[in-house]
């Protein structure tokens, strides 16, 4: 395996090494521009100039100031553009020698319509041109909701809401538009190199300081990403290094504070810096993250409710600008993660009542070659790779035959080509995704059969049980996919398809082989109705591969129960039919710029995955078995987002969702509707800057009723267990709503001559978080729901040489 990876990313780099030495390298340049950029009549610091169908491209300095050299002769489109801001093209005509200056005065751009996006059709683009809603969550969104990681800045997305399924380990998944995580599929950088395997404790995994930016789109989206991208897709995209930078932010939590639950300490440190050849050829980013998070029990009952965490993280990413037609860019992330949940945190995991840890290791390594070509076309060759090193153990009665091992390997290559002529643009590309997945329970000593001596009574050893392979997954998707996009006056109309053919192979249980061929067709439309009003629509179709999926590898344990999960025999593919329509106005009333969001989707499943569970009184064990729904699914309803802003000094963003999810048949405990899936969800986020250095931040998330199972002792009145058969007894429960609001103060300062800024806040100020959970050895650690946090008090300082930005 590891034989076949390094070979298929050797073959990459020869094909890079080829096309590279192939070429004749033009003449030396000897044009350069410099100037300044301003908005409002000020210096606009780290706004960034680039030179259309070229790699050519710098940042202006906190002055506002650049200077850009080594570019051709020829006539060419420089833009300029910030986050938050309309960018401006100007053309400009570069004789050898001369040395050319431009101003640029930036205008706001305060509903994020001129922002450039990549995931609606692997092409960049203005959001107001794609023919797909993008939504973007900004480091600043992230910073506003003092969101640690990923996932949890992820709620601030209409139609996403983050879930924490187990109280024992914290095992959280995102939801989109109604479906589960492993309907949405995770991109780094436009690849789907997010494993299976690592998506078991999802996006809580990677900081937010890593990220340039989040695009979300909702909606199937396997026409050009692939299996699993059912109800949409996240791309984290990283920092690219533009200018000279550093900054340092450490932060104190203290989870639970004022609640019945003794208050935990919660720490963290993110770093980020960038570094820049004097010649703006090269570039390094640099980062770093640390987490130490103790357990936080929340009932008293000496069991944690919030898993153990100790987080470090540490990243890279570099490029190199061959010449102003050809870069490389190489990408380096390292995750050490150990997390634990149970009780007796002191002791071994084998010698607490109950105990479910992990220690992550994750290596993810990805390069890029892009080579621009003619007036508006580009090549692009790519290789990435993840490999996952999981050590586990989920056990309960101080069991020592409840250590894992799995170990996963995934990587995805390939090659795309876009092209933009005219009113119309293309793009196209073939890749391979390929996914080994080992997963092992640990051999152990058998205390309770020694082996005796000769003459019975002396202990010689003890019988030691071997390793046991619980699956050992081999995947292969080879894909091609086109996507043509054509502008008919006001109307935009993009077609796209993606051919996939999977193989999966059980190495050890042949009943887990499958194959099959998928077509995957997208229809979308986008027409400006008046300047002020686009109205989008679609149809979709995507798939999910009858695999091993990420939730599959996590266990659920308690002293009376333990929950896992297999796949039926007979599994085949589940196939979704999406349709989507949206309307979106933006506008300007007096001085306060609007806009408005609405978005209706329902989405039809065939062959829906439906878990039924399947109890063994003898063993304590409960199989959750995937299997095919034969009356499919189905997932509807609206989205709405409110954006509103009169000014640079105050911002309102908003957004709701109402939805159903439900099952063409009974699936659990007699239950067809999707249960943890509240019918309503929503958060708002407002921020205000109160002169130059103060800013005022509030934040809430909705959470509305929701079904779930429930399979403790700890019956309420008027209850009575539901048993259907071989299901465990348990009871279906509706939850309450919740309302988690968080308010945030951060204030610029400097100490020393050195630019600080401090922040405080509460987050679930009125600590609504659930109150009602089980208790004790026998516990349910799945019946959990709601915020995953109670209130939290925190507080921390961010040194910058980016002072207010």
């Amino acid at each position: 395996m590891k034989y076949c990876i390094a070979k298929a990313l050797l073959l990459i780099s020869l094909f890079i090494s080829t096309i590279t030495i192939a070429q004749t390298p033009p003449p030396e340049p000897m044009c350069d521009l410099n100037g300044t950029i301003t908005a409002a009549g000020k210096p606009l610091p780290l706004a960034t100039v680039t030179i259309n169908n070229t790699t050519l491209g710098v940042a202006s300095d906190m002055d506002g100031e650049f200077e850009l050299g080594f570019i051709p002769e020829g006539e060419f489109i420089v833009k300029a553009q910030a986050m938050g801001y309309k960018p401006i093209e100007k053309t400009v005509s570069f004789k050898k020698g001369a040395s050319i200056k431009l101003s640029f005065e930036l205008e706001e751009d305060v509903l994020g319509l001129e922002q450039v996006v990549v995931t609606a059709d692997r092409n960049e683009r203005k959001r107001k041109e794609a023919s797909t809603i993008v939504n973007t969550l900004t480091p600043k969104l992230l910073e506003n909701t003092q969101s640690v990681s990923i996932g949890e800045g992820l709620n601030y997305v209409p139609g996403l809401r983050l879930e924490n399924n187990c109280q024992n380990c914290g095992f959280t998944q995102v939801r989109m538009n109604g479906l589960d995580g492993a309907h949405s599929q995770v991109l780094i950088n436009n690849r789907a190199v997010f494993s299976n395997l690592a998506g078991v404790y999802g996006l809580e995994l990677i900081p937010s300081s890593m990220i340039e930016r989040i695009e979300v789109v909702r909606g199937g989206g396997s026409a050009l990403y692939g299996s699993n991208a059912v109800a949409g897709t996240i791309n984290l995209i990283t920092k690219d290094p533009m200018v000279n930078s550093y900054d340092l932010t450490a932060q104190y939590n203290s989870v639970g504070a004022g609640t019945d639950g003794e208050a935990q300490g919660d720490y963290s440190v993110n770093m980020n810096t960038t570094i820049v050849s004097d010649d703006k050829k090269t570039g390094l980013a640099l980062y770093g993250f640390y987490r130490d998070k103790d357990p936080y029990d929340a009932n008293n009952d000496g069991f944690s409710e919030i898993s153990q965490i100790e987080n470090l993280t540490l990243g890279a990413r570099l490029y190199h600008r061959i010449d102003y037609r050809n870069k490389i860019t190489f990408d380096f992330m390292r995750v050490n993660e150990e997390r634990r949940g149970g009780n007796d945190f002191d002791k071994l995991n084998h010698e607490a009542e109950i105990s479910e840890a992990v220690d992550h290791k994750i290596t993810t390594i990805a390069g890029t070659y892009e080579r621009f070509v003619g007036t508006g076309s580009m090549w692009s060759v790519y290789g990435s790779t993840q490999n996952v090193d999981r050590a586990s153990y989920y056990g309960a009665d101080k069991s020592l035959q409840d250590y894992g091992q799995t170990d996963g390997m995934t990587y995805n290559i390939g090659i795309q080509f876009k092209s933009d002529f005219g009113k119309n643009s293309i793009v196209t590309g073939i890749e391979l995704v390929h996914d080994d997945m080992l997963d092992q329970k640990l051999g152990y000593p058998d205390y309770e059969n020694p082996i005796y001596a000769g003459d019975g009574t002396t202990i010689e050893g003890f019988e030691h049980i071997p390793n046991t392979t619980i699956t050992d997954q081999n995947k292969n998707v080879y894909g091609v996919f086109a996507q043509y996009d054509r502008q008919l006056g006001p109307v935009k109309a993009s077609l796209g398809a993606r051919f996939d053919r999977y193989k999966i192979t059980d190495l050890d249980h042949k009943e887990g082989n499958n194959d099959g061929n998928v077509f995957s067709p997208r229809v979308n439309l986008l027409w400006d109705v008046i300047p002020s009003l686009q109205w989008r629509v679609s149809y979709s179709q995507g798939y999910r591969a009858p695999q091993v999926f990420d939730e599959d590898l996590h266990i659920e344990t308690s002293g009376s129960r333990k929950v896992i999960h297999a796949n039926d025999p007979n599994l085949k593919q589940e196939t979704s039919h999406s349709y989507m329509t949206s309307f979106d106005f933006n506008r300007r009333f007096g001085v306060w710029n609007v806009g408005l969001l609405v978005e209706g989707f329902y989405t039809n499943l065939d062959d829906a995955f439906a878990q039924s569970p399947e109890h063994d009184e003898d063993t304590g064990v409960t199989t959750y078995i995937r299997s095919n729904a034969e009356n499919g699914a189905e997932v509807k309803g609206v989205n709405f987002e409110l954006t509103a802003s009169p000014n640079n000094k105050f911002y309102i963003r908003a957004g709701y969702t109402t939805q159903s999810s439900e099952f063409g048949e009974a699936v659990e405990l007699g239950e067809s509707d999707f249960l943890r899936t509240p019918n309503d969800y929503g958060f708002f986020a407002v921020d205000y800057i109160v002169g130059e250095k103060l800013t005022l931040i509030a934040s809430g998330t909705y959470t509305g009723k929701m079904k779930i199972a429930y399979y403790g002792e700890e019956l309420k009145p008027g209850e009575t267990p539901i048993i259907i058969g071989d299901e465990d007894p348990g009871v279906i429960r509706t939850t309450p709503t919740f309302f988690d609001l968080g308010l945030k103060a951060e204030y610029q300062l400097k100490v020393g001559g050195l630019p600080l800024t401090a922040f405080a806040g509460v987050k679930n100020i009125f600590n609504s978080y659930q109150d009602d959970f089980d208790s004790g050895f026998n516990r349910d650690p799945a019946y959990v729901y709601g915020p995953t946090n109670p209130r939290t008090v925190y507080a921390g300082i961010k040194l910058s040489n980016v002072f207010g930005h």
